[in-house]
């Protein structure tokens, strides 16, 4: 019986060795990880979640979306964690990206004014200089539409990057720009310690998201190049499972649950003003992770009027994305 016990506990070991020696690798680059738009992609390893689907994943991050972008077409990383509005643009262009699982159901951006500008409205920003997270990303095409949309000619203002976090909240209070394009939780961050912060637009909520496109407009995706999904089909498969478990334990716990698995460095040492953060951000995530074809269908229509190479490209939308893993997904979860 003894000896049993020993060979049935060598059998297990040899299976568990076994399963890690079979983890798949990828590699994830994040468009600014300790930005809360991206929080499923470092939840779901701070869970364990992409262990459990087989995955040994590894997270690198960077300034912005366009330097993430960059790597996965440079081949330095596997599949991107950022905004699907760079799959559309993309298209327009030949390149074919394809968003696996949505994240966001909600873009999060909001266009804030330093505390040291006397800049009251968006007309006020011509000649101005305004932050973005890196030049050529989602929120560079976002204070380019917004600007357009108001009359302002993009040209006419000076874009700088200034990244998502710590570095973009000293910018705004050192007044070396005058508004920037933040999400949380830089933007909760820098109103709590401002009281007066002036927001001209503010796309964390459904209603303000609505005002802005007239409809739902898909943020943060998993996305990589479409011949790496389709040569990759199980892995793809098991980061998108990975997602969707992360997505279910976010709409299932406290904000006090959820931030005591973040990284103590994203959280920061003001635990309270994180938690604020945590708690404005939580409807912009998705509860089921599938891409809704009006959402897809609005950022092809808000490119189109800032992009006209978007807009003569004559994109087929439903090859930017896929839901096929979702449904699978949600099969074995439900």
């Amino acid at each position: 019986m003894f000896l049993r016990r020993i060979l049935s506990s060598l059998a297990a070991l040899a299976l568990m060795s076994g399963a890690a020696m079979a983890q798949t690798k990828v590699t994830i680059a994040v468009g600014g990880a300790s930005c809360l738009c991206y929080l499923p992609t470092v939840l779901a390893q701070q869970l364990g979640e992409y262990d459990k689907a087989g995955l040994k994943v590894e997270l690198v991050d960077f300034k912005g979306g366009s330097q993430a972008l960059t790597a996965v077409l440079g081949g330095s990383a596997d599949v991107v964690s950022g905004y699907f509005d760079h799959c559309v643009n993309l298209a327009a262009k030949g390149q074919f990206m394809q968003s696996m699982v949505v994240y966001d159901r909600y873009p999060g951006f909001a266009l804030v004014v330093s505390p040291k500008s006397d800049v009251k409205s968006i007309k006020d920003l011509a000649n101005k200089r305004v932050g973005v997270s890196a030049p050529g990303s989602s929120t560079d095409f976002f204070l380019k539409f917004i600007l357009k949309k108001n009359g302002v000619d993009p040209n006419g203002v000076g874009v700088i990057g200034v990244g998502l976090g710590a570095t973009a909240v000293a910018a705004m209070e050192q007044g070396s720009i005058d508004a920037a394009i933040m999400l949380d939780p830089a933007v909760t961050q820098l109103q709590g310690r401002n009281k007066d912060l002036r927001i001209l637009v503010d796309t964390r909520n459904q209603k303000d998201t609505l005002d802005v496109f007239g409809g739902e407009y898909p943020g943060g995706a998993l996305y990589t190049r479409a011949d790496w999904i389709e040569k990759n089909g199980k892995t793809a498969q098991a980061l998108v499972n990975a997602i969707i478990n992360t997505l279910k334990f976010i709409k299932t716990n406290s904000p006090e649950a959820i931030m005591a698995k973040m990284p103590d460095e994203y959280v920061g040492a003001d635990k309270a003003l994180y938690l604020q953060a945590l708690k404005n951000t939580l409807p912009m995530f998705s509860e089921t992770g599938r891409m809704d074809p009006k959402g897809a269908k609005a950022v092809l229509d808000v490119f189109s009027q800032s992009n006209p190479d978007v807009a003569k490209a004559n994109i087929d939308l439903s090859k930017t994305y896929t839901n096929s893993f979702v449904e699978q997904a949600l099969k074995v979860t439900n």
